[in-house]
């Protein structure tokens, strides 16, 4: 089987199928394809969040795929971390666009860091890599990958689990910008306390 017939499997019916097919393990496939994605990134990430809101309902599914993203996350970034200083990170500290956008994210803390992860289509596999390599503290880059991915993993569930009701009922649309700024709030104040405390410099 080759990539392209790979790519040409992953539709909404056949991954529905694929989480129906191994319910027995109760919530492990919700959890363990959202994971899977941030560490092969060309995975439908998408259609794995949509799925998981159709198999198992909008609210375990949300719960779900979010845990899988957000760990997923977590792990690429630790990794990252921890083996940085390997011959092909230092290779990617070399090049001038990763050095300034590493720069960035060290000055500017969850802002960026949270809108980048809030939209679907974000290349997270790289934002995790800069983010990793980066001096970011990680705590800073723990509140931004829960509350990103929240937003991001909330808008598709929603959208997934009824996407009929989101056009029709532009109330709704209002919730999810709502839940938005929500979050990044919570976020910038978790932000500040950690400041105070002085965690984020380490």
């Amino acid at each position: 089987m080759d990539f392209q017939s790979i790519k040409d499997w992953f539709t909404l019916e056949n991954v529905v199928d694929l989480i129906d097919q191994y319910r027995s393990f109760g919530p492990l496939p919700g959890v363990l394809l959202p994971m899977l994605e941030a560490f092969l990134p060309f995975l439908p990430l998408f259609l794995f969040v949509m799925a998981n809101a159709n198999a198992f309902g909008l609210g375990l599914g949300f719960l779900y795929s979010w845990l899988g993203a957000a760990i997923g996350a977590l792990l690429v970034f630790l990794l990252v971390r921890r083996y940085g200083d390997t011959r092909f990170f230092r290779f990617l500290l070399r090049r001038k666009k990763v050095q300034s956008l590493t720069l960035w994210l060290e000055k500017r803390g969850f802002g960026p860091l949270f809108l980048l992860l809030c939209f679907p289509f974000t290349p997270s596999a790289l934002v995790n890599i800069v983010a990793g390599i980066s001096k970011i503290s990680i705590y800073q880059y723990m509140i931004a990958v829960f509350a990103g991915k929240a937003v991001m993993i909330f808008t598709l569930s929603f959208i997934g689990h009824d996407i009929v009701s989101l056009i029709k009922q532009p109330i709704r649309t209002g919730i999810v910008l709502v839940v938005i700024l929500v979050l990044w709030y919570i976020g910038k104040k978790i932000e500040e306390k950690l400041k105070e405390k002085g965690l984020s410099e380490g």
